[in-house]
This record gives structure tokens, C-alpha cells and sequence, in this order.
């Protein structure tokens, strides 16, 4: 699956990751949670990454997020592969959002 993932203090990058549960609890380093921002997408992350104390990541739509975080599409109830114009619009998104965090250093 075509996802985005944004790991602390890195630039977010398009990865395949295999599309189970296993696969993406490995990516984000525990049990996966949610968070929709639209209909066709979402971001996981570790739902227990601040009792797990994971370093600060990025905000995200108002979202402080911490450990990696993936972005990945959605079809109804299924996670499915990030489309070209969802991929430039969320990178375009995240990149601005880390480059804020770091006062806009590059």
C-alpha cells in the first residue's frame, strides 16, 4: 500500500508498506490508532505513544502527533494506497507543518 510516513525530526517520504495490521503496527511501533481527516484519508500513529513517552512528531490539522505517523488512503472501512494528488497535497501539508515546528529551517 502507498502511504506517507513521517518520522521524528525527518522529512515526511512515500513508502510501500504491506496493508495488514501487523505491517502497520511495526511501522508505528504499537497498536494503531486512527485519526480521519477526510473522507478518502487518514494518519495512524501509536495509540499509546504518550504513555510509551515517543518524542514529538509533528501537528497535523491541529493534531500534535508523537512517534511515526502514516498516512494512508481509505475506502469505507479498508486502508488503500495514497493517490498521486492526495500524496502532493499531504506532503506539501506535512513538510509545512515540520518546517513550522523547526521555526522554518530547512
Amino acid at each position: 500500500m502507498i502511504a506517507i510516513r513521517k518520522q521524528p525530526g525527518k522529512f515526511p517520504e512515500v513508502i510501500d508498506v504491506d496493508n495488514t495490521l501487523e505491517a502497520l503496527q511495526e511501522q508505528v511501533g504499537g497498536y494503531i490508532e486512527t485519526v480521519t481527516f477526510a473522507t478518502d484519508a487518514c494518519f495512524i500513529c501509536d495509540e499509546e505513544g504518550r504513555l510509551k513517552d515517543k518524542p514529538f512528531n509533528v501537528e497535523l490539522l491541529g493534531v500534535p502527533f508523537v512517534g511515526t505517523v502514516l498516512a494512508v488512503g481509505v475506502n469505507g472501512e479498508e486502508f488503500t494506497d495514497l493517490n498521486s494528488a492526495q500524496i502532493g497535497v499531504l506532503m506539501r501539508t506535512i513538510i509545512a507543518a515540520y518546517l513550522a515546528a523547526k521555526g522554518g529551517a530547512t
